[in-house]
C-alpha cells in the first residue's frame, strides 16, 4: 500500500470510528424522548402536550453540539413541554414529512399539530426553553379565548365528545367507521387524510367550512368525516387508500364511490346538497291555518315561499288543487335550497297579505319572505309553471328585487279550520217568514213617506 492509499486508509479508520462513538446522541437515560415512524404519532401528533422536536443527524456537527443543551432544555421543562429528538438519517422519511432539508431543524408543534412552527431562536438550553414557554403561554391564552387553533382530526369530535366545538367534521377510526357509517341511513363524505400531507392541509380549512354548512343545510342528514389512514391502516386497505387525500361517498346499501369534484369549499357544498336533493322526500306544503306554522316554517329555512290561492268558491276543488301540484313540483325541483313552502286562501289572513304586498293585486299570488331580515320578492309573473321557475331561479341567484315586510315583523295570524279537500259552499240563505208582517202597516208608512 503506497502512502497515498494508507493516508485514506488511515482516515477511513477515523471516520468509521467518528460514525461509531455519534451513533446515538440521546440515551433512555435522557430526558429527551426518542421519536421515530413508529411513535410518532402516537406521542406528537395526537398529544394535547407542546412539543419541541429536534431532527438531527449523528455525523453533524452542529447536531452534536445542540446535543448538551438541548438535554439541558429538556430536563429543565420536564412536565411542562415535551422534548423529543428525530434521527433524521434514519428516519429520513419522517424528516421528510416536515421539509427538513438541513441539521439541525427544530420545530414546535403546538395546537395545530399538523402545522408545525419552525423555531428561529439560539442553541443554548436558555434561548431554546424561553421560547418553548413562550408558545406555551400563546397556547393557553388561545384555549382561554376560547380558540382552539389546533386540527380536529385525529382528536374526538364535538359530536363524539358531546362538546360544542366549531368544528362539524367528525373523526372516525377503525373501530368507529363501521357502527357510524355503514350502519347509517344519512349519506357520508369521508376524507382520508394523512397529517404530513400538503394537499389534505391545503384541504382542511375547505372541508371544516363545508362541513358546518352541509350540516345546517341538511338538518345533520349528510356528514363530513375525516380518516388519519396512517394510524388507521385497516380501514385504508378495506377501501384501496393510496393517496391523499382521497374521498369517497358511503350510502346505505350502496357501494362507496369516490368524490371526484373540486376541493373548495362551494364545490364540496354543492355535492353534498346535490347527495341530500337525490335521497331526500320533497318539501312539505302546508296551509297556513295558524300562527305556528307560519312561524315555525318560515324561522327554520332561508326563505318560505308563500302563495295566496283564490277562494275555494272562486276554483273548486279541481283548480286549488291544479295550484298546489305546480306549487309541489316547482318544491320538488329546488328543494335542495331547502325552502319553506305555505300556502293560504285569500282573504283568510289579509294582514299577512298586505304586510307581504300582495293585498289588492289579485289571486293567485306568491311572495318569497326572509324572515332573518324581514324583507319579501314579490312574484310579477304569471302564476303558472314556468313564471313561478323564474322568479324562483331569480332568488336562487340572489337577483331580484326586494322590501321589507310591511311593520317590520309579521302580523297577527288567523287560526282557521284546514282545508278539507272538498268544494265550497254557498251559505245557505234563510228563509223570510212573512207571516207575522204587517203588510197594511207597511202600506201605510209608506203613504206617510
Amino acid at each position: 500500500m503506497g502512502a497515498f492509499g494508507a493516508r485514506w486508509f488511515l482516515l477511513g479508520m477515523v471516520s468509521c470510528t467518528l460514525f461509531l462513538d455519534v451513533d446515538g446522541l440521546y440515551s433512555p437515560s435522557d430526558d429527551v424522548i426518542e421519536l421515530t415512524p413508529t411513535n410518532f404519532h402516537k406521542e406528537v401528533i395526537h398529544s394535547d402536550s407542546l412539543w419541541l422536536v429536534e431532527f438531527y443527524a449523528p455525523w453533524c456537527g452542529h447536531c452534536q453540539r445542540l446535543t448538551p443543551e438541548w438535554k439541558k432544555a429538556a430536563t429543565a421543562l420536564k412536565g411542562v413541554v415535551k422534548v423529543g429528538a428525530v434521527d433524521a438519517d434514519k428516519h429520513n422519511s419522517l424528516g421528510g414529512q416536515y421539509g427538513v432539508r438541513g441539521f439541525p431543524t427544530i420545530k414546535i408543534f403546538g395546537a395545530n399539530k399538523n402545522k408545525p412552527e419552525d423555531y428561529q431562536g439560539g442553541r443554548t438550553s436558555d434561548a431554546i426553553v424561553d421560547a418553548a414557554l413562550s408558545a406555551l403561554r400563546s397556547m393557553v391564552k388561545d384555549r382561554l379565548s376560547g380558540r382552539g387553533g389546533g386540527h380536529s382530526y385525529g382528536k374526538p369530535s364535538s359530536q363524539e365528545s358531546g362538546g360544542s366545538g366549531k368544528k362539524d367534521v367528525i373523526d372516525l377510526t377503525d373501530d368507529t367507521f363501521d357502527k357510524n357509517v355503514l350502519n347509517s341511513e344519512d349519506v357520508w363524505l369521508v376524507e382520508f387524510y394523512a397529517p404530513w400531507c400538503g394537499h389534505c392541509k391545503n384541504l382542511e380549512p375547505e372541508w371544516a367550512a363545508a362541513a358546518t354548512e352541509v350540516k345546517e343545510q341538511t338538518k345533520g342528514k349528510v356528514k363530513l368525516a375525516a380518516v388519519d389512514a396512517t394510524v388507521n391502516q385497516m380501514l385504508a386497505s378495506r377501501y384501496g387508500i393510496r393517496g391523499f387525500p382521497t374521498i369517497k361517498v358511503f350510502q346505505k346499501g350502496e357501494e362507496p364511490v369516490d368524490y371526484e369534484g373540486g376541493r373548495t369549499k362551494s364545490d364540496i357544498v354543492a355535492r353534498a346538497l346535490d347527495l341530500f336533493s337525490d335521497n331526500a322526500p320533497p318539501p312539505e306544503l302546508l296551509e297556513i291555518i295558524n300562527e305556528d306554522v307560519l312561524k315555525q316554517t318560515c324561522d327554520a329555512h332561508q326563505l318560505c315561499i308563500i302563495s295566496v290561492l283564490p277562494h275555494i268558491l272562486d276554483t273548486g276543488a279541481a283548480g286549488r288543487n291544479s295550484y298546489l301540484e305546480v306549487m309541489l313540483k316547482l318544491a320538488d325541483k329546488y328543494k335542495k335550497k331547502m325552502w319553506g313552502w305555505l300556502w293560504t286562501e285569500a282573504g283568510a289572513q289579509s294582514d299577512l297579505e298586505n304586510s307581504v304586498g300582495i293585498g289588492g293585486f289579485g289571486y293567485p299570488a306568491m311572495a318569497a319572505v326572509n324572515a332573518r331580515k324581514m324583507k319579501f320578492a314579490l312574484l310579477k309573473g304569471s302564476f303558472s309553471e314556468q313564471g313561478i321557475n323564474e322568479f324562483l331561479r331569480e332568488l336562487s341567484f340572489g337577483r331580484g328585487s326586494t322590501a321589507p315586510v310591511g311593520g317590520g315583523a309579521f302580523p297577527k295570524v288567523n287560526t282557521v279550520e284546514p282545508w278539507d279537500g272538498k268544494d265550497g259552499e254557498l251559505p245557505v240563505e234563510e228563509d223570510i217568514d212573512l207571516s207575522d208582517v204587517d203588510l197594511d202597516d207597511w202600506d201605510t208608512q209608506k203613504d206617510e213617506l
